[in-house]
């Protein structure tokens, strides 16, 4: 068994659980509403447990999305740094995997289609990771 079989199993691994640690810190931090709560617009007239500062119930502003839970710092520089690791094996596993086709079939236009396709879905990852915008309606 090769070291470079763990690289491919790593990635999922290390994503999920990435992404559901900057979850737990958005949740934590009270920068989104936990999931199971789903009653978001009508939570206004009680407080929720362990919720304090400027906000006091769930609006549609607070439902934990994958964007909404890496926006504000703490968390924010966790997501950044989980996305950019990320792309960076996706693009080490993409080139991986080209090598180890062309060495097989030589010119495989399909082989050089996935190696660009997997690099542009990095590039998307590495801009979605860091280049957050924090959008708050007044």
């Amino acid at each position: 068994m090769s070291v470079w079989m763990i690289l491919p199993v790593s990635l999922p691994v290390f994503t999920i659980t990435g992404i559901w640690v900057v979850y737990a810190m958005a949740l934590y931090n009270q920068h989104v509403c936990p999931v199971h709560n789903w009653l978001y617009n009508e939570s206004c007239e009680e407080q929720l447990p362990l919720q304090r500062g400027p906000v006091l119930c769930c609006t549609l502003d607070n439902i934990p999305l994958i964007s909404k839970c890496g926006t504000l710092p703490p968390e924010s520089c966790f997501f950044s740094l989980i996305c950019s690791t990320g792309s960076f094996m996706v693009m080490l596993i993409g080139l991986l995997r080209y090598a180890h086709v062309i060495e097989k079939h030589q010119n495989c236009v399909l082989n050089t289609a996935g190696l660009s396709t997997g690099w542009i879905c990095a590039a998307g990852l590495i801009m979605v990771g860091n280049f957050q915008v924090n959008q708050q309606c007044d």
